[in-house]
């Protein structure tokens, strides 16, 4: 009996050690909200490239590089050349998790060509314009660090105004977002 007790406990205790590491494996792997740009769209917790179907461009996050296509070939760089005159903040952005997607461009140009044109121009809440706190550790985001007890690198130069619907209006900056949570790949 003692050693089916003794059994138990050691099961209960491996358990109990298993799945907060499990969490936070998961958690580490999920979640890449502060590696995203200030001008990537909100409410996704991962997000690994972006698609901008105005200009048939990727955005690979990790890497900050652009990816577009010259020639035949794609090009990753850390800028658009001049060529594009595209609006990071204000183009519409679809969020793509598969893997090299500019290997198979026609998927997404038939799979998002709705929202390319002006129809979709602005019309994308962004993370700089967010309130919500988890945004907060993203660089360039003007509540920058906020989100740690108010400690961060952030603190104390708030500059902008929140309005009534809840966004933060950095004076200054054109492109504010109206929301809208369509074409994305998860």
């Amino acid at each position: 009996m003692k050693k089916l007790s003794f059994l138990a406990l050691l099961i209960i205790s491996a358990l109990a050690f298993v799945r907060p590491l499990q969490a936070q494996v998961r958690l580490n792997v999920n979640v890449n909200i502060g590696n995203q740009p200030v001008w990537g769209p909100v409410g996704y917790d991962y997000a690994q490239y972006y698609y901008f179907p105005d200009i048939d461009v990727y955005y690979d996050i990790p890497r900050r590089q652009y990816v577009y296509l010259n020639g035949n070939s794609w090009l990753f760089a850390p800028a658009l050349p001049a060529r594009y005159h595209f609006d990071v903040y204000r183009g519409y952005k679809v969020v793509v998790n598969e893997p090299k997607p500019w290997l198979h461009p026609d998927v997404y140009r038939g799979r998002y060509a709705r929202y390319k044109g002006p129809g979709w121009y602005g019309k994308q809440d962004i993370i700089r314009d967010s309130r919500d706190s988890k945004y907060y550790v993203v660089k360039g985001h003007p509540m920058y660090g906020k989100g740690n007890n108010g400690n961060g690198p952030g603190k104390g130069n708030d500059k902008g105004k929140h309005n009534d619907k809840g966004k933060f209006k950095d004076k200054g900056n054109k492109g504010h977002g109206k929301g809208h949570g369509h074409g994305h790949d998860k």
